[in-house]
């Protein structure tokens, strides 16, 4: 386990229009506020056509790929993530969603591009102090949260 004390620092409401994407527009406000460590939480909806991410194939003897997931119809979304910069020093969203329509649900991560549907309701709060940032692991190229000082 790696840890590191921090504290919160300013907090945003923010209302995404029909149509904005994520992880992209929650990004562009990070860099846009130079907020490079944050908790998100996401209430709202999804858009036909969005993506997420749905787990690796089975076959990880070629490095993990993406199994992804395309919603059909306007969906129920509840989503938390986090940001940290990396090591470009640009902020990078780990958004999470569990999604539903008519009682079926999927869960998944909203990286492969989410499309919010009518509203999306963004609650961040900044996290100050944290040692803590992404930094790209050669083994599977993700780009990781790593708890201490940067390299």
């Amino acid at each position: 386990m790696q840890f590191t004390e921090a504290s919160l620092g300013r907090v945003w409401v923010l209302r995404l229009e029909d149509g904005d994407r994520l992880p992209d527009t929650i990004e562009q406000f990070a860099r846009d506020r130079q907020l490079r460590q944050a908790l998100v939480f996401y209430l709202g909806g999804a858009g036909d056509g969005s993506r997420l991410v749905v787990g690796p194939e089975k076959d990880l003897s070629k490095g993990i790929i993406p199994t992804l997931f395309t919603l059909t119809g306007p969906q129920e979304v509840l989503a938390v993530g986090t940001i940290f910069a990396n090591e470009a020093n640009q902020p990078i969203l780990h958004l999470h969603a569990a999604v539903g329509r008519e009682g079926n649900a999927s869960v998944g991560c909203t990286r492969a591009g989410v499309d919010v549907w009518l509203v999306g309701e963004v609650v961040i709060l900044e996290i100050i102090g944290a040692e803590a940032h992404r930094r790209r692991n050669p083994a599977n190229g993700f780009e990781l949260l790593e708890v201490g000082p940067a390299k």
